[in-house]
């Protein structure tokens, strides 16, 4: 069952608040919300809360949902602005907005475009996913920076890491993405990679930022 984009909310402040606090309840007039709220009851309703008259307590499920939600917003926000190179007036509204339409598969194949980024613009931890800690197994041995691999080695993007939003738009412009094969056909003077029939040069400084899962 989908949660209501109130019900999420409520879920996100709660999540925000317990974690930077320590605090195991949180009350009702701090939420800005009334008891009797139709999204209290939804939530009550999932059994993802507990109420009494001090406020409301996440129950493990309600944690877990509540790290999710946290998880699909502060993505968003990377991708506002890293990607779509939004201004930060924007991106808050337009993160929220998009959050809640993100599926599951969504919200993975852009954590791995973006290289599994541990923090928000804001500099808040994002929360692990899945393809975060699957990604950290198979890292060693199987997924190399292009700067570190020998001239012919053949692979597939598994992501691109870098800070720079400039830089990660060119690569994207490049064709260069995860999923698409790629081989190493020249590292001197310049690198030289062939993805499909296309050749493309570029320098050491980005080639060190994309990352490759490496053919056996």
């Amino acid at each position: 069952m989908r949660l209501s984009e109130r019900a999420e909310e409520i879920l996100e402040n709660l999540w925000v608040i317990t974690q930077e606090t320590n605090k195991e309840s949180v009350s009702f007039k701090e939420l800005k919300i009334n008891k009797d709220a139709p999204e209290i009851e939804e939530l009550l309703s999932l059994d993802y809360i507990t109420t009494s008259e001090d406020g409301i307590r996440l129950k493990n499920e309600g944690l877990k949902e509540a790290e999710n939600a946290i998880r699909r917003h502060r993505l968003a926000e990377r991708l506002m602005v890293d990607v779509l190179d939004l201004k930060k007036s924007l991106m808050e509204e337009t993160a929220c907005r998009f959050e809640h339409l993100l599926h599951k598969d969504v919200e993975e194949s852009i954590c791995t475009l973006l290289g599994h980024p541990k923090f928000c613009p804001h500099g808040k931890p994002i929360p692990q996913g899945r393809c975060c800690r699957e990604s950290a197994k198979v890292a060693k041995g199987i997924m190399s920076s292009i700067a570190d691999v020998n001239k012919g080695t053949k692979g597939k993007v598994a992501y691109l890491h870098t800070k720079d939003n400039k830089k990660l738009q060119k690569l994207m412009a490049m064709g260069i993405l995860p999923g698409v094969s790629i081989q190493v056909v020249q590292k001197f003077p310049s690198f030289i990679l062939k993805i499909g029939h296309s050749q493309i040069a570029m320098d050491e400084e980005m080639a060190k930022d994309i990352f490759i899962r490496l053919r056996k």
